[in-house]
């Protein structure tokens, strides 16, 4: 009889990207376009509430980096329309050392007054030439809405709230977001892959962009273990970012925070330091995309070397029990996230645990058995738990 269980995906772990070179110096931090944005926001702001124009500007941070919660930016320009009625302003974006191809982008923001409120914090938001719209379902947006992510969002309400009270105003402000040239800055990304057409997005988490695909940032994360290892410790906590860090450190307690690693795109990395320094233990806790790749059996998961294998998620569907027609939903997702949404969208609550479960097999054959794994997969937007592999439990 033929053994119905899938065969184990082959172990890859590909090379880096020849854009990503050793440096001999720490790699420089940078902002993302969230960030930016959410600084040039607060210019025109400024200009709208009756100010000088500003030549810098500080605003808030999201609270996930573990350092300064604002930061100053220089204002490119700023200008305030007739009768007041909008003010735009101009951050230029550093990426510090990260290969981005948003380097340099020339964020503009244009605050208008609108004649009704906007829904919550009083701002609405379009997209203008350079930045894309979202046409298809799993990108956190609805269809037909700018490319904004909800954290930048909420970092240019919070901005514009440090300089303009809308508390009690009968009308709202429309917040309309411009990147000249991001039609063609998006070309080199997979936007258009992912549906996210007409430019760039705005994006981040934390507002700081972090060199993960570098061979620096490899190097740090095995230094990261040394530390732990050099102190007793038997469990690294990998993550793939700082909001999946903080997932960690809530559903892991007990753990002192040097256990817990950003791995990044370096799982593979981490794993064969943690067999060389003898750490017995590997946790990891990450979101849909991430684990998938790592479910097919990809240690190294930049985006240019590997993609999600939606066939796998099919199978996954299946296996959760998803019947026909799900299972081809699924394998037509346009990226793990959306496969996710389908998952819960049709009940199959245990396809999580069983991408983990795989994961959980990836990692122990990589490090050849020398390390025991345990799996966590958590909700993109709550960060709550929504599956866990077998190891987690014992």
């Amino acid at each position: 009889m033929s053994d119905p269980r899938p065969r184990p995906p082959e172990l890859r772990e590909p090379d880096l990207p020849r854009t990503a070179k050793v440096r001999t110096r720490a790699l420089r931090t940078g902002w993302t376009t969230g960030a930016c944005s959410a600084a040039a926001a607060k210019a025109a702001a400024v200009l709208l509430a009756g100010g000088e124009r500003p030549v810098t500007v500080e605003i808030p941070l999201p609270k996930l980096f573990k350092g300064s919660d604002r930061a100053t930016f220089a204002v490119e320009r700023a200008e305030l329309g007739p009768a007041g009625a909008w003010a735009e302003a101009v951050v230029v974006k550093d990426a510090g050392d990260d290969p981005d191809v948003t380097h340099g982008a020339h964020l503009t923001v244009r605050l208008a007054w609108t004649d009704g409120r906007a829904d919550g914090d009083g701002i609405s938001f379009a997209a203008g030439e350079g930045v894309g719209t979202a046409t298809r379902p799993g990108l956190g947006l609805p269809v037909g809405e700018p490319a904004i992510n909800g954290t930048p969002r909420r970092m240019i309400a919070a901005a514009v709230a440090e300089a303009l009270d809308l508390t009690g105003q009968r009308r709202g402000l429309r917040c309309t977001i411009s990147v000249p040239g991001g039609e063609q800055m998006a070309r080199k990304t997979t936007n258009a892959r992912l549906g996210i057409l007409g430019g760039i997005s705005i994006l981040g988490t934390t507002g700081i962009v972090r060199p993960f695909s570098t061979a620096s940032w490899r190097a740090s994360v095995v230094q990261a273990i040394d530390v732990l290892a050099a102190q007793g410790l038997e469990e690294v906590v990998l993550t793939t970012g700082g909001r999946t860090e903080r997932a960690a450190m809530k559903l892991l307690p007990g753990l002192p925070e040097v256990c817990f690693v950003e791995v990044g795109d370096f799982t593979g990395a981490a794993l064969r330091r943690a067999v060389a320094d003898g750490v017995p233990s590997v946790a990891f806790v990450g979101m849909a995309g991430k684990l998938a790749k790592l479910a097919a059996g990809v240690l190294m998961t930049h985006w240019t070397k590997s993609k999600v294998d939606t066939e796998l998620l099919a199978e996954v569907t299946a296996e959760a029990g998803g019947d026909e027609a799900t299972v081809a939903q699924v394998r037509e997702a346009n990226s793990a996230r959306h496969a996710y949404e389908l998952w819960h969208e049709h009940g199959l609550d245990s396809a999580p645990a069983i991408v983990c479960a795989r994961v959980e097999d990836t990692l122990e054959r990589f490090a050849e058995g020398r390390i025991s794994a345990r799996v966590a997969m958590v909700d993109f937007d709550t960060l709550e738990p929504v599956g866990y592999s077998p190891g987690w439990a014992a």
